[in-house]
């Protein structure tokens, strides 16, 4: 069973719930990543590669589908790389599979591990709080969409 986080995609001034999906398969090693991403989209596969190794992390030695749907719906942008990380790491075992079921994630990774800010925390806080859940989000997007019915969380780098 795939690891999953909610996410979301921008349309125009609104955001749609995705999933970032992960699943380890035998076969050849490697990270392919799924679902009419945009060149951003395609390159969060080496950004998260990175940030695994900045962080003194490794990925398992499998091959690495990671799918972002629904698959018909456009993609764009480097905010899709906190969650399909975390995803690997729900995958891995590291994270529990319930632990951010309440959460839509959203972040740029470094290739040193740091979450850079995004475009679009605001759409983002809105929509999550329209599916009834907190958002997860860069420390320095944190102000910009809290209400007070909603969970926000960030983490600023030590």
């Amino acid at each position: 069973m795939p690891a999953r986080i909610t996410t979301i995609a921008f349309e125009g001034a609104e955001a749609r719930r995705v999933e970032a999906e992960v699943v380890f398969t035998n076969g050849q090693v490697g990270f392919q990543l799924v679902g009419l991403g945009d060149k951003a989209v395609a390159e969060s596969r080496e950004r998260v590669r990175g940030a695994f190794a900045g962080m003194g992390l490794s990925l398992p030695g499998k091959r690495i589908v990671a799918a972002l749907s629904p698959a018909d719906l456009p993609k764009e942008g480097s905010h899709f790389d906190l969650p399909i990380a975390l995803a690997v790491m729900t995958a891995m075992g590291v994270i529990p599979e319930d632990a951010l079921s309440g959460y839509v994630c959203v972040g740029e990774l470094r290739l040193d591990g740091r979450i850079a800010p995004i475009s679009g925390a605001l759409p983002a806080a809105i929509a999550a709080s329209s599916y009834g859940m907190g958002l997860i989000c860069p420390a320095d997007n944190g102000a910009e969409g809290p209400g007070p019915a909603m969970s926000i969380f960030w983490r600023r780098p030590r």
